[in-house]
């Protein structure tokens, strides 16, 4: 059973013929952006760039059961979830595990550009 599962996995991270024609793109788009990025607000505001979508992106993954901070709030989420049937649960999980993964990649960009930034800036500010 579990060959199986890293045989879809496989499947599922494979490239297709788009992503070899769309990457060269995306990857120029990206330094493109970084460059005038760094034109505009040099390494020290890459770095605070990072720091805000950090936050935001850390804020985010902290409230995705719910934004409330009321504890009467949570209480009555948890309880619904545990109410729910396994299939609605696995459904609840599933787009839970959709919606982090943008988040993932907003906090790496975050750890990028705060380690770029502020280390290129303090490096050669010393120089």
């Amino acid at each position: 059973m579990d060959a199986c599962r890293v045989l879809a996995q496989y499947r599922l991270m494979r490239f297709t013929k788009w992503d070899y024609l769309a990457f060269p793109i995306v990857a120029a788009l990206a330094i493109g952006l970084f460059y005038g990025a760094l034109r505009l607000v040099g390494f020290f505001g890459l770095g605070i760039l990072g720091l805000v979508i950090g936050f935001i992106a850390v804020r985010m993954d902290l409230e995705r059961d719910g934004a409330s901070s009321d504890p009467k709030v949570l209480e009555e989420q948890f309880k619904a979830r545990d109410r729910m049937s396994r299939a609605e649960r696995a459904d609840f999980h599933a787009g839970q595990l959709a919606r982090l993964k943008p988040l993932f990649v907003a906090q790496v960009v975050a750890a990028g550009l705060v380690i770029l930034g502020f280390g290129f800036h303090f490096l050669l500010r010393g120089l």
